[in-house]
């Protein structure tokens, strides 16, 4: 079993790269974990969006 790990400040850069992977992936996807996180950082938000594939 094997992990790749996913971490952008934007999700639809998130979403092209996991696209990509999972594209090329010749093994079989046992879960995908999705995560997402904000705090202020002065007078904006800054977002992390994050995911975890586990494959064979």
């Amino acid at each position: 079993m094997k992990v790749k790990i996913f971490d952008y400040e934007d999700e639809s850069d998130l979403q092209k790269a996991m696209n990509e992977f999972l594209s090329e992936l010749s093994g079989e996807v046992v879960d995908i974990k999705y995560a997402v996180s904000s705090f202020p950082s002065g007078e904006e938000q800054i977002y992390c969006f994050s995911a975890m594939i586990i494959y064979y």
